[in-house]
């Protein structure tokens, strides 16, 4: 397999893991700064140069694809997509992981469990947006945040409409949620791959936050996750249309919610504390669906 990685830094801890994974696997593999890819589009077809030179013969890429990029990157992973080269997650998939509101609307619609959610614009709507959710405590996150940034915590419902209006003025986009104070600042990283879970983390928020991120000063510990937890993370993922997904699941009361869904989530972590080989996972699932896409093609000659 001739695979191409999309990230901005080759030296970074996953692209790493998985440019070691694929050539143990004996596989040809590039790491591609997507910023540096740039695209002819036209009726008669489409073509990629990186750095002077064409981009061709590439038969899967995987996306790492940071925030701050989002709109190009997914780009160039849709020409690539055009181009006829298979990815565990398409343009398109990316694009809806990352919209933390249409990620929950999507899988609100599947009936798939999340905190309550609430999303307004008008100042004017606070008031009752906030008696929609319920009572505090609230937790407002930045819509395209990552890592944990962008994610507050307001006790009070003043310190909910003081926070929410300090957000408008800026012209950020963000929504707000229940806190599950019964998950008491942990929750479960399940990676799901080519529809299973692979392995699972419990993250620990430290003392004196909520936020479990490993970022923020959480820890982790490998742990196996219920059969509902693995159902809910493979749910969310296929609803979203990911092949790779970090999903972040809370244990409630009323059974697992997800908190977010990941299009490009770390290795580092969960490899770490799972002891699995999550990358070389990744690289034998886009090999074999590869392998299937040329018996398919050759079947069809």
């Amino acid at each position: 397999m001739k695979l191409a990685i999309l990230s901005r830094n080759s030296k970074l801890y996953s692209t790493r893991r998985l440019v070691e994974a694929a050539r143990d696997q004996g596989h040809s593999v590039r790491v591609l700064d997507p910023l540096r890819c740039y695209m002819r589009i036209a009726s008669d077809g489409f073509s990629m140069r990186y750095k002077g030179k064409p981009i061709s013969g590439y038969q899967a890429v995987i996306p790492r694809i940071g925030a701050s990029i989002t709109r190009y990157g997914s780009a160039v992973l849709r020409q690539f997509e055009l181009m006829g080269t298979l990815t565990p997650n398409s343009s398109d998939a990316v694009l809806r992981a990352r919209d933390k509101l249409r990620c929950h609307q999507l899988l609100a619609a599947e009936h798939i469990g999340l905190p309550t959610t609430v999303f307004g614009d008008n100042p004017d709507d606070t008031h009752d947006l906030l008696s929609m959710l319920g009572a505090p405590p609230h937790v407002i996150k930045l819509n395209e945040g990552t890592q944990g940034a962008g994610v507050m915590l307001t006790e009070k419902l003043s310190a909910s409409q003081g926070v929410i209006e300090a957000l408008r003025g800026l012209y950020a986009n963000f929504l707000v949620q229940e806190f599950i104070e019964e998950a008491r600042g942990a929750d479960l990283r399940c990676f799901v791959v080519g529809g299973r879970v692979v392995a699972a983390m419990k993250r620990q928020a430290p003392k004196g936050d909520f936020r479990s991120n490993l970022h923020r000063g959480g820890t982790a510990k490998g742990v196996r996750a219920s059969a509902a937890e693995e159902d809910v993370a493979i749910r969310a993922s296929r609803v979203l249309g990911l092949g790779i997904a970090g999903v972040d699941l809370i244990r409630s009361q009323r059974g697992p919610l997800v908190l977010e869904v990941n299009a490009s989530p770390g290795l580092e972590g969960i490899e770490d504390a799972s002891g699995v080989d999550v990358a070389g996972e990744i690289v034998t699932y886009l090999a074999e669906r590869v392998r299937r896409k040329a018996v398919k093609r050759a079947a069809a000659r």
